[in-house]
């Protein structure tokens, strides 16, 4: 297809350290200046030695594999998936990661709304469409919005443990959600356990990877600009990182 009836949706969040996500990447950035002091540190020479006696400009990150926009591991749910130790990131197939994207929208839920099954087939109803095995699931929230807002955690309409089972009974090993987390907000849920302590309240959609394999993107962004529901190319790929629990990414929307 020609470029020139392409388009590409960037739907990641960028790192940046005012985010308000609870682990903000910090981030070092060195001038042109300092990269030429480097570069003559290592090589012999003299700063002045390089044109304008500038040289390389650098940034050193320290992150978590969960900061910014990445793709959650079954080894990140649980030890074991199905009674099998649960594969890291760098052992997914990438097959999984590149696939024809599905949109629910459900920006117009309060925060800590818990997306249920009969909300999912709702929406596939009103698309007049049916899931396919790998197909890529996107839920928006639209807390991408609120990235630097003190609450952004806090923010966003979670899905439920049914609703993330029944997705991977359809077949689907990649969904993902521009909320922080995939759950409904974690303060919400400590507040409902210690109200009511039980079982299928803390982290409870998550721990379905204890059952069946699947992977999910956190902190998705731009699910707005998406022209339609379905009928798009999602490629997500994660970054390989070796024994890790999640990879960042930055997924993009293709618009044929």
């Amino acid at each position: 297809m020609s470029r020139k009836f392409r388009q590409i949706i960037d739907l990641s969040v960028p790192l940046d350290t005012l985010a308000k996500e609870p682990f903000p990447p910090e981030i070092e950035y060195e001038t042109h200046d300092q990269g030429a002091e480097q570069a003559a540190g290592l090589l012999g020479l003299k700063a002045s030695d390089f044109p304008d006696s500038q040289a390389w400009a650098v940034e050193t990150v320290k992150l978590t594999t969960h900061t910014g926009t990445h793709v959650d591991a079954p080894w990140h749910y649980a030890a074991k998936t199905a009674g099998k130790k649960s594969r890291t990131i760098d052992e997914l197939p990438l097959e999984w990661f590149y696939g024809n994207g599905v949109l629910f929208n459900f920006s117009d839920k309060e925060a800590g709304y818990e997306i249920t099954v009969e909300d999912l087939e709702t929406q596939l109803n009103e698309m007049k469409y049916e899931l396919q095995p790998y197909d890529i699931v996107l839920v928006r929230t639209d807390a991408d919005k609120r990235l630097f807002d003190p609450n952004y955690a806090s923010s966003h309409a979670g899905m439920s443990a049914d609703a993330t089972r029944w997705l991977i009974q359809k077949g689907i090993k990649v969904m993902g959600t521009d909320g922080w987390g995939w759950d409904i907000p974690l303060p919400m849920q400590a507040a409902d356990y210690k109200k009511n302590p039980r079982d299928g309240v803390l982290w409870a959609a998550h721990f379905v990877g204890k059952e069946a394999e699947y992977c999910q993107i956190e902190k998705l962004a731009n699910l707005e600009k998406l022209p339609k529901r379905y009928g798009f190319t999602v490629a997500v790929f994660p970054v390989k990182i070796t024994g890790a629990s999640a990879g960042w990414t930055r997924p993009v929307a293709i618009i044929e």
